[in-house]
C-alpha cells in the first residue's frame, strides 16, 4: 500500500495484491489461505491482502483481537462474526502500528481508545474505512468498519415491499415533519436514510445532514461532521444548519433533548427532517423521545412517521432449495398473519413454498447457505388519531397496540412474510425478532 499524491490521506492498494485477490479469493477459505501465504512477509501487503480480500467478499468489519499467546483475525459477513486467522503476537504489532500510523492515531497511546480514519482507493474508487483502538488485556483490539460506496442503494433496491414503497415515497416527498427511523447498530439505518435523500434529491432542494462521522459522501448534498473536541455537537450544528435555508435535514442520531428540541423544531417550521434513535421498535420512538425531556405535544405535531429496522440475511439462491413447510410452520405463518392490512399482498398460504438452506452451502454463500441481507421494517404514522394519543403519554404497549390496529405491520410480521416469499427463513428471523405476542384483532378496512 503507497500515499497516493493526488488525494491527500488516501492510500492505494498494489496491483499485484488486486490482481492475486480477485483470481484467487471467492470465498472465507481461500481468503484464509492468502492471508497465510503472506504471514511471513511484509506487512503492508499483509495488510493489502486483509483489506482488499475484506472489500471483495463486502465484509463490514475487521476484527484484530490479541490473545494470551496469539492474534485473532475475524471479519463480520452478513452480519455474522467469523474467524479467519491467528497469528503471533510479533506479526500483531506490526500491523497495529501500520493501522495506527494510516489511521492518524497516536502510536505512542495504547492505553486509552482512540478513533481514526483513512481511505482507500481502489480502481477510481473511494472506500474509507473507520479505525477504533480499544486497550485490552493483552494488547489494543482493533475494529475497521469498511464504508464502501457500493452499500449505497436506492430506495428500489431497498427490497420494500410495495405496500411499505408507497408509505415511504408518500412520506418522504412532504415538505415537513420528523420521520425516525430506530434500530440497533449495524442495522442499517444509515442505509435507509440515505436511499431516502438519494430519492427526493433535486436542484431545486437544499439537503444538509450533521454526521457523527461522515459515513458515505453524497454529490450534491452539503455534509457536516460533528467535532465534540471542539464543542460541535449535533445541537450547535443542527442551530447553524437551520440558519442554512435548508428544506431536508438529516441528523445522524438523536442523543439529548438539545438535539431533540431543535430537530423537532425545525420538522414544525418548514422543514424535512430525518434521525435516527436507539429503540427496541417504532413504538419505542415516542417514549424514547419522552425519556429525554421532550414534550408529548411536541412530538405529538412534529413527529409524521416512525420506522423500525433489522437486517436479516437472504438465502443463497445458487444452494436453497424451496420445500412445503412443515405443519407446525404453517400454522405459525397463517396465525401470524392472519390480521394483515389488505394492502399486503400474499401468495395463497396452503399452497405456499419456503427456502430451505443447504448446510454445508455453496462457495458463492462462503458455504453458510446465506448470502446477502434485507431489512425487517415495522412502521407506523402519526394520525390525527395517533396525535390525540401521544398527548396523554402513553406506555409502549399502548402505543404499539394502537399501531397495530391502524395497520402496522410488525417485525415478526414482516419476517414471516419474507419467510413465504423465499427470502429468508424461520431459524434466521428467530436469530433477530421476538415473536409477536398475541395482539388484539384489525381492522382490515
Amino acid at each position: 500500500m503507497e500515499e497516493n499524491k493526488k488525494l491527500l490521506g488516501a492510500v492505494t492498494i498494489s496491483p499485484k495484491i488486486i490482481d492475486e485477490t480477485e483470481a484467487q479469493v471467492k470465498d472465507l477459505a481461500e481468503f484464509k489461505k492468502k492471508i497465510e501465504e503472506y504471514l511471513v512477509g511484509n506487512v503492508t501487503e499483509l495488510l493489502d491482502i486483509i483489506l482488499y480480500g475484506a472489500i471483495t467478499l463486502s465484509v463490514s468489519d475487521i476484527h484484530i483481537e490479541p490473545q494470551e499467546d496469539e492474534a485473532r483475525l475475524r471479519i463480520r459477513l452478513d452480519g455474522i462474526l467469523q474467524d479467519v486467522v491467528f497469528f503471533d503476537h510479533d506479526t500483531y504489532h506490526h500491523l497495529v502500528s501500520r493501522l495506527k500510523l494510516l489511521s492518524k492515531l497516536k502510536l505512542n497511546v495504547t492505553d486509552k481508545p482512540q478513533d481514526g480514519r483513512y481511505t482507500i482507493e481502489v480502481k477510481d474508487s473511494l472506500i474509507e474505512v473507520r479505525t477504533s483502538s480499544l486497550p485490552s488485556e493483552y494488547g489494543e483490539s482493533i475494529v475497521m468498519r469498511i464504508l464502501n460506496p457500493k452499500n449505497l442503494i436506492s430506495l428500489e433496491e431497498l427490497g420494500l415491499r410495495e405496500d411499505l414503497y408507497e408509505i415511504f415515497q408518500k412520506e418522504i416527498t412532504k415538505p415537513k415533519g420528523m420521520i425516525i427511523v430506530t434500530g440497533p447498530t449495524g442495522s442499517g439505518k444509515t442505509t435507509t436514510l440515505y436511499a431516502f435523500l438519494k430519492k427526493i434529491q433535486n436542484p431545486e432542494i437544499k439537503i444538509i445532514t450533521i454526521e457523527d462521522p461522515i459515513e458515505y459522501h453524497l454529490k450534491g448534498v452539503s455534509q457536516t461532521q460533528v467535532a465534540p473536541e471542539k464543542g460541535y455537537d449535533f445541537s450547535d450544528g443542527l442551530r447553524s444548519i437551520v440558519r442554512q435555508d435548508p428544506d431536508v435535514i438529516l441528523v445522524g442520531e438523536i442523543r439529548d433533548l438539545e438535539t431533540a428540541k431543535i430537530a423537532l423544531q425545525a420538522a414544525l417550521t418548514g422543514h424535512l427532517v430525518f434521525s435516527t434513535l436507539h429503540t427496541n421498535d417504532a413504538a419505542g420512538t415516542i417514549p424514547r423521545l419522552v425519556d429525554l425531556g421532550v414534550e408529548p405535544s411536541s412530538i405529538a405535531s412534529g413527529l409524521k412517521m416512525a420506522v423500525a429496522q433489522l437486517l436479516v440475511r437472504k438465502v443463497c439462491k445458487k444452494c436453497s432449495t424451496l420445500v412445503k413447510p412443515s405443519s407446525s410452520e404453517l400454522v405459525d405463518i397463517k396465525k401470524g398473519l392472519k390480521n394483515l392490512p389488505k394492502a399486503v399482498k400474499l401468495p395463497d398460504l396452503d399452497k405456499v413454498k419456503i427456502a430451505e438452506v443447504k448446510k454445508e452451502g455453496c462457495q458463492a454463500c462462503n458455504f453458510t447457505g446465506y448470502r446477502g441481507r434485507q431489512g425487517l421494517f415495522e412502521t407506523f404514522l402519526v394520525d390525527s388519531e395517533m396525535e390525540k394519543f401521544i398527548l396523554k403519554n402513553p406506555p409502549v404497549s399502548s402505543i404499539r397496540e394502537l399501531a397495530i390496529k391502524k395497520g402496522m405491520v410488525t417485525m415478526y410480521q414482516s419476517g414471516l412474510i419474507d419467510i413465504v416469499l423465499g427470502i429468508t427463513t424461520f431459524d434466521e428471523v428467530a436469530r433477530v425478532v421476538e415473536k409477536d405476542e398475541p395482539q388484539p384483532e384489525i381492522s382490515n378496512s
